[in-house]
């Protein structure tokens, strides 16, 4: 018997994204032109700590753009964690750059430094740190290591708003970075997605390559082969709302995050905070005892009423990046255990608990 309704994760919107929508309808400033791009671009660099914020029609977009601004294109290789959402490897092999994989460190599942290492080639360009799941990389290693093979470093930090190494916010730390603002992130506009960089030149490229190539000084002049990549004003105007309280927005999904944890520590396995990092908890994640348990349990919390989501399935294990496989150990096995629960800012504690006496019932 079904006794709640709980997604796994829902946007939550306000009467301040109304109003700021119902502007830009009233002005008749929809498209990808208004003062909704402008403010929203400036107010998120201010948050991640920036120069320059480029937003994008998407997430994917935001990360295909920033690796052409760095240049990336065929016969380059871009070293990739298996262990993402299938957009971070997509972006590389658009470019005609070959992805490639990596394995994940256990405990914290993001990035091994040492299988980056391993991976690296004379046709190695760049390394991409995916901040998976809220969960900070080791940015302070990945870039050490980056310079000691001339090699550049692109965050996607889809996945991370709000997380930190120390008080440096995630997204600084490479040459660039993007960002994703789709219905399920910590903050949303709808559809939509953000570069970020401190590097002028990176910059220019980016916001020419996302207009159409379009020449800055002559109308309908295209110097370069560009993307419509732009985002409008609509979803501009919805993510101002979203930043505005992007604080509490934040401190709630620690909570969550806390209330899961303090509730469940004893029966499963949870995503490691690493020392030294601010964990944003974009999902709440956790590893049942085998792989074997884990379809029944997803299935338990189903006939309750709970949705939730499996973790990642490795890339490097999908068909069209098959060709190239090898054993992930720690991706495979974070993979085949992992499960995603309801994690929205609007979850309440009964909730919480409701979903956690099904997850514990099954483990009896």
């Amino acid at each position: 018997m079904i006794l709640k309704k709980i997604p796994v994760y829902k946007p939550c919107i306000t009467e301040v994204e109304k109003k700021y929508v119902n502007e830009c309808l009233d002005t008749e400033w929809i498209s990808s032109r208004g003062k909704f791009v402008d403010q929203f671009e400036g107010a998120f660099a201010d948050y991640i700590g920036v120069k320059y914020a480029i937003s994008c029609s998407n997430g994917t977009t935001a990360l295909h753009v920033a690796l052409l601004a760095l240049g990336i294109g065929p016969g380059d290789e871009v070293i990739v964690p298996t262990l993402t959402y299938i957009a971070s490897a997509n972006a590389v092999t658009y470019t005609g750059a070959k992805p490639i994989f990596v394995d994940s460190a256990a405990g914290t599942w993001q990035i091994d430094v040492d299988d980056v290492r391993r991976a690296i080639t004379a046709r190695t360009r760049a390394i991409m740190a995916v901040h998976l799941y809220g969960q900070a990389c080791n940015m302070n290693e990945i870039v050490a290591l980056a310079r000691d093979h001339d090699l550049l470093v692109v965050e996607d930090c889809a996945e991370a708003i709000g997380t930190r190494i120390g008080a440096q916010h995630v997204g600084t730390f490479g040459d660039i970075a993007s960002f994703s603002f789709y219905g399920n992130k910590t903050i949303t506009t709808g559809e939509g997605g953000m570069v970020v960089t401190n590097n002028p030149t990176l910059r220019n490229r980016t916001s020419h390559l996302k207009g159409q190539g379009l020449a800055e000084f002559r109308e309908y002049w295209h110097d370069i082969i560009g993307y419509n990549y732009r985002m409008t004003n609509i979803c501009a105007a919805i993510g101002c709302a979203q930043l505005e309280r992007i604080d509490s927005t934040l401190a709630k999904k620690r909570e969550i995050a806390g209330w899961y944890r303090a509730r469940l520590a004893d029966a499963f396995e949870f995503q490691v905070e690493e020392r030294g990092t601010t964990h944003s908890h974009w999902m709440v994640c956790l590893l049942v005892e085998s792989a074997d348990a884990r379809d029944p349990l997803r299935n338990r919390l189903a006939q309750g009423g709970v949705e939730t989501r499996p973790v990642f399935y490795p890339v490097h294990s999908m068909p069209m990046y098959a060709h190239a496989y090898r054993r992930m150990p720690v991706a495979d096995d974070v993979a085949s255990r992992g499960i995603n629960l309801p994690s929205y800012p609007d979850l309440a504690a009964d909730e919480i608990e409701y979903i956690c006496s099904l997850l514990t019932e099954r483990q009896s």
